[in-house]
């Protein structure tokens, strides 16, 4: 078998990328990082003005990309997208997961409707578009590489976050899924699972003394984490060398796992 220098092995030139939720935090961070590592990619949101301005930055910055605003609970969205894409031409080779939300409330008063709209946009939405896109992977015959985007919460579970936390926990299994019945196409799908990031969405945790306390000292990092430490699993796993991990999740926590 031909040796492949450690160079090529993440080299990801010639390839295609799809991350959703990426105008900005984590989403943004990857896109960024698969563009350096040479990847096309292509930013998502429901918000064109978004899309517009987080590509704009990264083709600032010399870095192929370009944008696609669809809504990914959306079923009809999707197709429309990936009709887009291909009559652009565009073969997503690699596609992150990356699109959530957030919900914070004691489960006794979560409603119906809120519990729908977590576990839509944090869980079905990553059925339905790693869906459309491993369709069309089967019929390139290329293979593929689908990355979702987990959460501590696939693992553990905290009080106030039940919606959350059970869509976590499906993206894990959903990875599982994926890879017992596409590993036969050589498609790849895999989870990363942050662990206290700094972004938009935990603002307020940032802001609130006795949370960001227990954040610094629950963790052996005693740290937060920052969007740019989750690029490197990411390239590892949208790359070659990445071609025989299947179904896997992995934290990228600062060991906080480790010492619950």
């Amino acid at each position: 078998m031909k040796s492949i220098s450690a160079t090529a092995l993440f080299d990801l030139k010639g390839r295609t990328a799809l991350i959703t939720g990426s105008t900005r935090g984590i989403g943004l961070a990857l896109a960024k990082g698969l563009a350096e590592s040479g990847a096309r990619v292509i930013l998502n949101s429901r918000q064109q003005t978004a899309v517009h301005a987080a590509v704009a930055q990264l083709q600032a910055l010399g870095l192929d990309a370009r944008g696609a605003a669809f809504d990914v609970a959306d079923q009809a969205s999707i197709e429309a997208a990936f009709a887009d894409f291909d009559r652009a031409g565009l073969s997503i080779d690699i596609l992150i997961n990356n699109a959530g939300i957030q919900h914070r409330q004691p489960m006794l008063d979560v409603s119906l409707e809120d519990w729908n709209r977590v576990i839509n946009t944090n869980l079905t939405a990553a059925f339905l578009v790693g869906r459309a896109a491993a369709r069309r992977m089967i019929e390139r015959g290329q293979g593929g590489k689908i990355i979702n985007i987990g959460s501590l919460t696939s693992e553990a579970a905290r009080a106030t976050v039940a919606p959350y936390t059970v869509a976590k926990g499906g993206i894990k299994m959903l990875s599982k899924a994926m890879a017992a019945e596409w590993a036969q196409h050589n498609i790849q799908a895999n989870s990363i699972g942050p662990g206290y990031i700094l972004t938009d969405m935990n603002e307020a945790l940032v802001n609130n003394p006795s949370f960001d306390a227990w954040v610094k000292n629950s963790n052996p990092a005693q740290r937060w984490g920052r969007p740019e430490e989750l690029v490197g699993t990411a390239i590892y796993l949208a790359s070659g060398a990445s071609n025989y991990v299947n179904g896997q999740i992995i934290y990228v926590d600062g060991g906080w796992l480790s010492v619950l």
